[in-house]
């Protein structure tokens, strides 16, 4: 027996000292890292306007009044529920996709004043693989500005500025596309005021 617990207590003494530290210290350490350098992302990358946290620069959130410029449609649960984040999983040739593509391009178009064979950004007519998505592109926003100033009273140009604001650029100057988060975008407008 004492041969037993000789040669177990270097294995149980290893698993203490492994679970203390991989366990306990990395993470907190790691955490402690992360709130120094790096606060606000690791914090959610929250937004807030009058002292109030009104959501994340990361997440989208659902905006239908005309006065806002609206998100990317979502396929998460009921509409931008975190706790359901997905993609529609239709493919290309699904007849469910097709007739939402379609309907989806009919109301953006009489939405925002659009002739009916006018062409419509994908991200206007698609969710996003999470549903979640915050941007939307800069032509999305662009077709979206005049019936944001008529709806706010203010010249296309004065929102047409506010977006090339709020444009975010690609990443390191060659990743992904140019995109305008709607979050930010709108609370811009509310803060530059004519809200409707």
């Amino acid at each position: 027996m004492r041969l037993l617990i000789r040669q177990l207590r270097p294995s149980i003494i290893a698993v203490l000292v492994f679970t203390v530290l991989v366990g306990v210290v990395y993470p907190l350490v790691t955490a402690a890292i992360g709130q120094v350098a790096f606060h606000s992302k690791v914090n959610g990358s929250l937004v807030h306007a009058n002292g109030q946290v009104v959501g994340s620069s990361l997440l989208g959130q659902p905006f239908t009044a005309p006065q806002y410029f609206h998100p990317r449609p979502s396929a998460a649960g009921t509409g931008y529920d975190g706790l359901a984040s997905s993609g529609s999983n239709l493919g290309p040739l699904n007849p469910d996709l097709l007739k939402a593509v379609a309907d989806r391009a009919a109301a953006y178009r009489t939405e925002n004043g659009m002739a009916a064979d006018s062409a419509v950004p994908v991200d206007a007519v698609t969710s996003s693989a999470s549903g979640l998505d915050p941007q939307i592109s800069v032509a999305n926003a662009l077709l979206q500005a005049p019936r944001v100033a008529t709806a706010r009273h203010l010249t296309v140009e004065a929102v047409v500025a506010l977006v090339h604001l709020h444009t975010d650029h690609r990443g390191l100057g060659f990743m992904g596309d140019d995109g305008v988060n709607v979050l930010k975008l709108n609370l811009a407008l509310d803060a530059a005021g004519g809200k409707g």
